[in-house]
């Protein structure tokens, strides 16, 4: 089982984009949805689909599950999404040692701009670039899972 350590801020300026890389177009679907647990399916790039089981309520840490599976099975499945059907462009951007992923959300979150961090301990301190907003880690409304539910989070 892996875990999920990680970070999330909202985005305040497009400096991050001299570093990123191109992009993956993302499209994912809730298809169980609780307090403290999720099922999740997600098709990058039109090419490659998975399927995420997350469990757990602590702001930081969260056990994951993750496997690949047949992208047919992925679009029949976002079909049966619980909530609306999230898009996004994912930019991965190296910063002093971490890589940062920049999600851009279109459709019904555009104008959305989230960055986190996966990080290997709770104990690291990634140097926070200067294009970084508020802090938005354990902040249930920032969730994919609650956006997916509920829309853009209220101001």
């Amino acid at each position: 089982m892996a875990k999920e350590i990680e970070r999330k801020f909202l985005v305040s300026h497009d400096g991050w984009r001299d570093g990123a890389d191109k992009g993956s177009v993302l499209r994912q679907a809730y298809i169980v949805t609780m307090e403290d647990r999720s099922v999740r399916v997600r098709i990058s790039d039109e090419t490659t689909a998975r399927m995420t089981v997350k469990v757990g309520k602590s702001a930081l840490v969260r056990d994951e599950f993750e496997y690949d599976i047949p992208l047919s099975d992925a679009r029949d499945l976002i079909d049966l999404a619980v909530g609306i059907v999230i898009e996004k462009v994912r930019y991965r951007v190296p910063h002093a040692g971490f890589v940062w992923e920049v999600d851009v959300y279109d459709g019904a979150l555009l104008g959305l701009v989230i960055a986190e961090v996966e990080m290997k301990s709770e104990d690291d301190r990634p140097d926070l670039p200067d294009w970084l907003g508020k802090e938005v880690s354990g902040e249930r409304r920032y969730s994919n899972h609650y956006l997916a539910l509920a829309g853009h989070p209220p101001e």
